[in-house]
C-alpha cells in the first residue's frame, strides 16, 4: 500500500542493446509498459534518423488497412473483435505483411473499379431501356397534339418522322429529335432555358423514372426523368445539345421507327439480364473478399502499429559508433527494475542473440516524473487529482484520501436517502455488468465518461444514503423509524386557541430525549424547520471545511520530513498549522462548547457565535447584547489574535532571512578569517575543507544563484494567500450549507407540486392519475434532482479540493510509459 500514499521510486537507466536484439528487447519493453524513453537525438531531424524507412513502410501498411476497414464498414460488415493480443512480428515478416496487404489492396481496387464500370454500364443501358420505353408514347402524344391543331403540313412532317421510307425526295424538311435522361429537380430549370433559348421553337415532352437509380460512383439513389426534345433545323439542334450537356443530362441514340425501337429494346433487355449476372457475380466475390478480411484486419492493425511503434521508438534511441549497439535512457520504477530485467532477457532469446542487453542505472540530478499506480477503482480519483495538476516526485499522493473525502464532501451537499438509493443502484449495474459495457465498446463520449467514473458514483450514493439518514430526508420527507423525542400530550390545552404549537422543551413531558440518530422527524413538519437546519449545517459546513483543511495542512509535514527541509517545518508548517488553529480551530471549538454548555433553559441567553469571532478580532469586549461564553474569554481570545498575527512576520520575513542567511553560509563556506579571527557562524577549518571537497566533487555550476528579491517576493506571495485563503477558504465550505437546503427545498417543492397532485383522490380515478403522476415525477426527479442537481454537487466538491494543496504543490510531470496497451483499447496516438 506504501505506492497508493506516495508516488513510486523512480530512477534514470542507460540500456545498451544489441542491433540483431534491439526490436525484440523493445518489444517486450512495450508488452510490460515499465519504461519512459528519453529522446537522445533531439537536434536530428526526423526524417533523417536510422529507422524513418521502416516508419514509412508500417506507415503505408497502415494506410492500405484503413483502405481495407472502409470497405468493410461501407459493405456493413462487422468486424471481428476477439480481444486477441497477437504478439509482435519479426522484421523479417513485414516483407510477408507488404505483400499480403499489397495483394488485398489491389484486388479490392480492381474488383471496385470493374463493378464501378459494370455499374455504369448497368446504368446507361437502364437509363436507354427506359427511352424506348417512353419514345413511342411520346410520338404518339406529338401526332395527337398535331391532329388537334389540324395543320396537314404538320401531319405530313409527322408521317415523315413516324415512316421515311414511305416520303421521296421531295417532302418537306423532317423533323429531328433528341432523347435523354437528366435530373429530376432540374426538370423546371432545363424547360426554361429550352424555352427562352431556342424562342418556343422546340417540343418538349418528359416523364418520370419510377424507380430510383443507382449512380455507380458515389452508390446513392437518385432520381432521374426520361425527355424528348423535337426541333427543326441543324441551328435547334446544337442549341439543344450544348443546353443537355450544360444540365449534365445524358443522351441516348434513339431509333425513329416503331420496328427498330422494339428490337432495340429487346436487345438492351438481354444485355441488361446477362450485366445483371455478372454484377451479381461481383458483389458476391467482393463480400467473401471482405469478409474474410474482416476477421483479421483487427489483429493486422495491432501487429502494424506496434512494429511502427517500435520502431518509432528505436528513432529515440543513440547508435554507437561501432554500428553494432543502441543505447536507450528511460525511466522506470525501481520496483518493477527485475520485471524490466526479465523483458530485455525474453526479448535476447527471442531475438537469437547471444550478447546480453546491458541495464545500468544512472545517477542524475534531473526530476523524475511522477508515477501513481492505480487499479480501475483508484483511477477515477487519481483523475480527479491530476486534474489540478501532476503531484511532484515522492510527494504525497492525495489520491487516497479523495477516495473519502471526495464523495462524503459530495453527500454533504446531496444528502437525500432515496436519491442516494438510485445513484447507487445505477452505479452497482454498471459495476457488476463492466466487463459486458467493456466488451461493447460504446463510443458515446457521456457514456464513456459515466462509465469511467461507475466507482466514484457508486461511493457518492453509498454516502448519500449515509448523509440522508442523518438528515433523515427521504424524497423530501423524513422516516419516523424510533418515533420521535418530543410529545405533545402535556401541551393539549395549548392547542384549543392556537393553531401552531410551539413545543417548550422545559416543560415535564414534551421533549423525552434526543433521536437515536439523525435529526427527529417532527422537524419536517415543523414551521421553524429552516431556522433550525440552517443554524446546524451552517455549523457542520464550518467544521468539515476547518478540519478538511487542518488535515491538509497537517500532511505537508510528512512531505517536509521526507524531503529534510526542517526549515520549512519550523518557518512555515508550524505557523501556519498554529495561526489557522488559532482562529478557525478555535471558532470550531467554541461552536462546540457552546452545544454542549447550553440547554433548554438556558438556550436563549445564549450569545451569538458571529458576533463573538468579530469582536475578537475587533478586541471588543464591551458589548452589551453578547455576554462572553465562558470566564476569561478576553485573555484567551487576546493571546490567540496575538499569536496568529506574530506567525505572519515569522512566515513573511524570517523564512526569507533565514534561507538568504543559509545561502552566504553555503557560499563562502561559513569561515571568513579577518586578521587571523575567525567569525564563529560557521563550521571549522576541518569541517569547511570537508565541506569544500564535497562541493568541488559535485557540479557547483548548478546551484541556482539566490535573488533575494524573487524569494522575498515569492515568499510574500506564499503568505498573503495563505493568510486570505484561510479566510475566503472557510467561507467556501459554506457551499455545503447551500447546496443542501437547495437540494433539500428542491425536493420538497417537486413534491408538493408533483406528487402531491396524484395523492389528492382514492376514488379509481385518482388511481389512474396518480401511475401518470408519478411518471412524470420519477421523470423530473430522475433529469432535476439527480442529474442536474448531482452534477452541480460533484463540480462544487471538486471546487473544494483545491484546498488540498496546502501539500500538495502539483508541479511535476506524468509517467508516460512505452505501452502496447494504447493500441489494444483503441487509443493509438503516434
Amino acid at each position: 500500500m506504501g505506492e497508493l500514499f506516495r508516488s513510486e521510486e523512480m530512477t534514470l537507466a542507460q540500456l545498451f542493446l544489441q542491433s540483431e536484439a534491439a526490436y525484440c528487447c523493445v518489444s517486450e519493453l512495450g508488452e510490460i509498459g515499465m519504461v519512459q524513453f528519453r529522446d537522445l537525438n533531439p537536434d536530428v531531424n526526423v526524417f533523417q534518423r536510422k529507422f524513418v524507412n521502416e516508419v514509412r513502410r508500417c506507415e503505408e501498411m497502415d494506410r492500405k488497412l484503413r483502405f481495407v476497414e472502409k470497405e468493410i464498414k461501407k459493405a456493413n460488415i462487422p468486424i471481428v473483435d476477439t480481444g486477441e493480443n497477437p504478439e509482435v512480428p519479426f522484421p523479417r515478416d513485414m516483407i510477408d505483411l507488404e505483400a499480403t496487404f499489397e495483394k488485398l489492396e489491389n484486388e479490392l481496387k480492381e474488383i471496385n473499379t470493374n463493378q464501378e464500370a459494370l455499374k455504369k454500364n448497368f446504368l446507361e443501358l437502364t437509363e436507354l431501356k427506359h427511352i424506348l420505353r417512353r419514345t413511342q408514347q411520346f410520338f404518339d402524344e406529338v401526332i395527337a397534339h398535331m391532329i388537334l391543331m389540324e395543320d396537314p403540313s404538320l401531319l405530313e412532317e409527322s408521317s415523315i418522322l413516324l415512316d421515311p421510307s414511305e416520303v421521296n425526295r421531295g417532302a418537306p424538311l423532317r423533323l429531328g429529335f433528341v432523347a435523354g435522361v437528366i435530373g429530376r429537380e432540374r426538370i423546371p430549370t432545363f424547360e426554361r432555358m429550352l424555352w427562352r433559348v431556342c424562342r418556343g421553337n422546340v417540343f418538349l415532352r418528359q416523364a418520370d423514372i419510377e424507380d430510383p437509380l443507382e449512380d455507380p460512383t458515389t452508390g446513392d439513389q437518385v432520381n432521374k426523368s426520361v425527355f424528348i426534345i423535337f426541333f427543326q433545323g441543324d441551328q435547334l439542334k446544337n442549341r439543344v445539345k450544348k443546353i443537355c450537356e450544360g444540365f449534365r443530362a445524358t443522351l441516348y441514340p434513339c431509333p425513329e421507327t416503331p420496328q427498330e425501337r422494339k428490337e432495340m429494346l429487346a436487345g438492351v433487355n438481354a444485355r441488361i439480364d446477362d450485366l445483371q449476372m455478372v454484377l451479381n457475380q461481383t458483389e458476391d466475390h467482393r463480400q467473401r473478399v471482405l469478409q474474410a478480411a474482416a476477421k483479421t484486419v483487427r489483429v493486422w492493425f495491432i501487429k502494424v502499429r506496434k512494429m511502427k511503434a517500435i520502431y518509432h521508438t528505436l528513432n529515440l534511441c543513440n547508435i554507437d559508433v561501432t554500428q553494432k549497439c543502441l543505447i536507450a535512457e528511460v525511466w522506470c520504477p525501481v520496483s518493477d527494475l527485475d520485471s524490466i530485467q526479465f523483458a530485455l532477457r525474453r526479448g535476447t532469446e527471442k531475438s537469437g542473440s547471444t550478447v546480453p542487453s546491458i541495464l545500468n542505472r544512472m545517477q542524475t540530478k534531473q526530476t523524475p516524473p511522477t508515477y501513481n499506480k492505480t487499479n480501475k477503482f483508484t483511477s477515477g480519483f487519481q483523475n480527479i487529482v491530476d486534474a489540478y495538476g501532476i503531484g511532484s516526485y515522492r510527494e504525497i499522493n492525495p489520491a487516497p484520501y479523495t477516495i473519502i473525502t471526495f464523495p462524503f464532501l459530495f453527500a454533504v451537499m446531496f444528502g437525500d436517502l432515496g436519491h442516494g438509493v438510485l445513484m447507487t443502484c445505477a452505479a452497482l449495474y454498471l459495476v457488476l455488468r463492466e466487463s459486458r459495457l467493456m466488451a461493447q465498446k460504446n463510443d458515446n463520449e457521456m457514456f464513456s465518461m459515466v462509465f469511467a467514473g461507475r466507482y466514484i458514483i457508486l461511493l457518492m450514493g453509498i454516502f448519500s444514503i449515509y448523509t440522508g439518514i442523518i438528515y433523515n430526508d427521504c424524497f423530501s420527507k423524513s422516516l419516523n423509524l424510533f418515533g420521535s423525542g418530543w410529545s405533545v400530550r402535556p401541551m393539549f390545552e395549548t392547542l384549543d386557541g392556537n393553531k401552531v404549537l410551539q413545543l417548550d422543551p422545559t416543560i415535564d413531558g414534551v421533549f423525552k430525549g434526543p433521536y437515536p440518530i439523525g435529526i427527529d422527524p417532527i422537524w419536517n413538519i415543523a414551521t421553524n424547520k429552516l431556522t433550525f437546519l440552517n443554524s446546524f449545517k451552517m455549523k457542520m459546513s464550518v467544521i468539515l471545511g476547518v478540519i478538511h483543511m487542518l488535515f491538509g495542512v497537517t500532511l505537508s509535514l510528512f512531505n517536509h520530513l521526507y524531503f529534510q527541509k526542517p526549515l520549512n517545518i519550523y518557518l512555515g508548517f508550524i505557523p501556519e498549522i498554529v495561526f489557522m488553529s488559532s482562529l478557525f480551530g478555535y471558532l470550531v471549538i467554541l461552536i462546540f462548547y457552546k452545544w454542549v454548555s447550553y440547554n433548554a433553559r438556558t438556550s436563549r441567553d445564549a450569545p451569538s457565535l458571529l458576533i463573538a469571532f468579530i469582536n475578537m478580532f475587533l478586541f471588543n469586549y464591551n458589548d452589551p447584547s453578547n455576554k462572553p461564553l465562558y470566564r476569561g474569554q478576553m485573555g484567551v481570545q487576546s493571546l490567540l489574535v496575538v499569536i496568529a498575527l506574530a506567525c505572519v512576520p515569522c512566515m513573511l520575513i524570517v523564512k526569507t532571512l533565514v534561507l538568504r542567511r543559509q545561502y552566504l553560509w553555503r557560499k563562502h563556506l561559513g569561515t571568513q578569517n579577518f586578521g587571523g579571527i575567525r567569525v564563529e557562524n560557521g563550521p571549522t577549518e576541518d569541517q569547511a575543507e570537508i565541506i569544500q571537497h564535497d562541493q568541488l566533487s559535485q557540479h557547483s555550476e548548478e546551484e541556482p544563484e539566490f535573488n533575494f528579491g524573487d524569494v522575498a517576493v515569492h515568499q510574500a506571495i506564499h503568505t498573503i494567500e495563505y493568510c486570505l485563503g484561510c479566510i475566503s477558504n472557510t467561507a467556501s465550505y459554506l457551499r455545503l450549507w447551500a447546496l443542501s437546503l437547495a437540494h433539500a427545498q428542491l425536493s420538497e417543492v417537486l413534491w408538493s407540486m408533483v406528487m402531491h397532485i396524484g395523492l389528492s383522490s382514492s376514488s379509481l380515478g385518482g388511481f389512474i392519475l396518480l401511475a401518470i403522476v408519478f411518471y412524470f415525477f420519477a421523470v423530473l426527479t430522475v433529469a432535476i434532482l439527480l442529474i442536474m442537481e448531482g452534477l452541480s454537487a460533484f463540480l462544487h466538491a471538486l471546487r473544494l479540493h483545491c484546498f488540498q494543496n496546502k501539500f500538495y504543490s502539483g508541479q511535476g510531470f506524468k509517467f508516460l510509459p512505452f505501452t502496447f496497451e494504447s493500441i489494444l483499447d483503441g487509443r493509438f496516438e503516434d
